[in-house]
């Protein structure tokens, strides 16, 4: 696999390698061995999510408070604009945002640690998304930053214009009101 940092060091694209033919495709999606030492991180998994979205949904910019996760997320079908935001108020890369297309055709994964707001928009006519965490979904914990929050300016590639949002989405927070990590949690 080919492991690239994006423009926040800590957040990785992770590319597998893809053996193809005439008869189609196969990949390694995850192997927990391979990726520790591509990504020199010793992470253990312990939950696999699945979303289903239609195009123009916006899921996020989500995280908690406590029992932080780290994902690794990646499409099976579809893409999706995916975005990390560094919300650990003490790094020199606070506040910055690191964001990569991912779909079924590029087969790339996005490492997103713990200490990072998480969100996605849907390019395609729908998008099927997966990633596996680090730690356990604990609702009590879970915060939500604006997605259009200026401060953050996020640049993404939404036509049309609003994308659609869950109630909690759009009653998300600034991100000068946020709860953010006062040291890196991991």
């Amino acid at each position: 696999m080919k492991v690239t940092p994006t423009a926040i060091p800590e957040v990785l694209i992770i590319e597998p390698k893809v053996f193809g033919d005439a008869r189609g495709s196969f990949f390694e999606s995850f192997n927990q061995k391979a990726f520790n030492h591509a990504t020199g991180l010793n992470l253990n998994f312990v939950q696999d999510n699945h979303s289903r979205s239609a195009k123009g949904v916006l899921r996020g910019l989500h995280y908690q408070v406590c029992q932080p996760q780290g994902k690794l997320v990646r499409v099976v079908r579809g893409a999706v604009f995916d975005v990390a935001v560094d919300i650990r108020k003490g790094s020199s890369t606070f506040g910055r945002w690191a964001g990569v297309e991912l779909s079924e055709d590029n087969c790339k994964q996005l490492w997103v640690p713990s200490g990072f707001a998480h969100g996605f928009v849907v390019l395609s006519d729908s998008a099927d998304f997966l990633y596996k965490t680090t730690d356990y979904y604990a609702p009590e914990y879970e915060r939500c930053i604006n997605w259009n929050d200026p401060d953050l300016a996020i640049r993404w590639p939404i036509q049309d214009g609003r994308p659609s949002l869950s109630a909690k989405d759009a009653a998300a927070r600034s991100f000068a009101e946020a709860e953010v990590f006062d040291r890196d949690p991991y």
